[in-house]
């Protein structure tokens, strides 16, 4: 995939982006696009020296391995000693503009993370449940009581059930949430899986292809 590097300033903070493109991308024509947001341990200040933190794990690691997707693929730097949660505002209107200048499908845009990721990931969507096509947190967690807002939204969480940083029982009970007001959230849980459980969602299951048939 084509990378680029995008600094964002606006908003609560700057925030520094890979944006990975494929490689016959056709401006004119509309992509689905994947915004993933990384765990704790990539965070940086957003400059080109720190953001190639951000490639450590997981889709924009894979895309530097090689792996081609159809899709415009948005991976900001979190800024340090703060957590996604705390800049929903601008990490939005990141999303919006490059999804304007990238000329993104407004109807297959998605949401996944890992982490840190997978707690922003579940906050995002709660907030923005009319703007995201569906979310794929994984190893996350989030405000139980506010899960009901993902009820019309897909949702696939992941977890590894010998994860001995977020507790199994945090994407647990999210998914719960979200099912007992009448979603339909799967979750899938990797036996034997400790915090790693990225690997295993992103590369043994079909979740990607899925996020791609789901549409606003």
């Amino acid at each position: 995939m084509k990378r680029s590097y995008y600094l964002y300033r606006g908003g609560e903070v700057n925030l520094g982006s890979y944006v990975y493109l494929p490689e016959d991308f056709d401006a004119s024509r509309k992509y689905p696009m994947v915004v993933f947001l990384h765990g704790a341990g990539e965070r940086g200040d957003g400059s080109e020296q720190m953001l190639p933190l951000v490639c450590k794990n997981a889709l924009p690691k894979y895309a530097e391995e090689g792996k081609e997707y159809p899709f415009i693929l948005l991976c900001p730097q979190c800024p340090e000693n703060i957590v996604w949660n705390n800049i929903v505002l601008s990490l939005k209107k990141l999303i919006d503009q490059i999804a304007l200048e990238y000329n993104a499908d407004a109807d297959r845009i998605y949401c996944t993370g890992i982490s840190m990721g997978g707690y922003g990931t579940w906050e995002m969507g709660i907030i923005y449940s009319d703007f995201f096509a569906a979310v794929a947190p994984v190893c996350g967690g989030g405000f139980v009581w506010r899960a009901s807002q993902l009820k019309n939204m897909p949702v696939w969480a992941f977890h590894g059930d010998a994860d001995n940083v977020v507790p199994l029982e945090n994407s647990r009970m999210m998914v719960d949430g979200v099912n007992a007001a009448g979603g339909n959230a799967k979750f899938t849980v990797f036996p034997g899986v400790q915090h790693n459980s990225w690997d295993s969602a992103y590369l043994e299951t079909d979740v990607i292809e899925w996020l791609l048939e789901q549409k606003r």
